[in-house]
């Protein structure tokens, strides 16, 4: 609570979910680097999974997957394991914000998740780049992230999207 600023439903989600992965795996301590986190929210939760497994986005083992989902894929580089835990609303979940929280700290985490295999790859380790100054804003960008516009190297905030994609049902 005191790295994440408040006590919350969501942290109690990400504190289950480690709690869960720490039973399944039979981890005594977190602090590992071949541990790497795959989050598919960017809720309260994920700051409970950084705080007790050590993953971070500095240190590249913890990666955000934006699928809008409270899905948390676990992968060991050392072993191979790896797992996908998806939260599951139950009928029973309160409605009060204070009430699920009780309710989620009681219950155990295999009645939270549903277990599966991740759908997509290990990804690779976290790389160093060489930073590009952008000719537009002058700001250092890393490599990965330069686009040429007008014969320009830019940043992404200085680049000038282009898209012949056309979604009419998106205006």
């Amino acid at each position: 609570m005191e790295f994440h600023g408040h006590s919350c439903p969501g942290l109690v989600i990400g504190y289950k979910a480690c709690q869960l992965l720490a039973e399944e795996w039979h981890i005594n301590s977190f602090k590992d680097q071949d541990l790497l986190c795959v989050t598919e929210t960017d809720a309260c939760g994920v700051d409970a999974i950084q705080y007790i497994s050590g993953c971070t986005f500095g240190k590249g083992n913890l990666i955000y997957r934006p699928a809008g989902k409270s899905a948390f894929s676990f992968f060991d580089r050392q072993t191979g394991n790896k797992v996908r835990f998806v939260l599951q609303r139950s009928q029973e979940w309160p409605e009060d914000r204070e009430e699920r929280q009780d309710w989620l700290l009681k219950a155990s985490p295999e009645s939270l998740f549903s277990q599966k295999t991740p759908h997509y790859e290990l990804p690779e380790r976290a790389r160093v780049f060489d930073s590009i100054e952008c000719q537009v804003c002058g700001e250092s960008t890393a490599e990965y992230a330069v686009r040429f516009n007008d014969e320009k190297k830019v940043c992404l905030d200085c680049s000038h999207e282009y898209s012949r994609r056309w979604f009419p049902y998106l205006y």
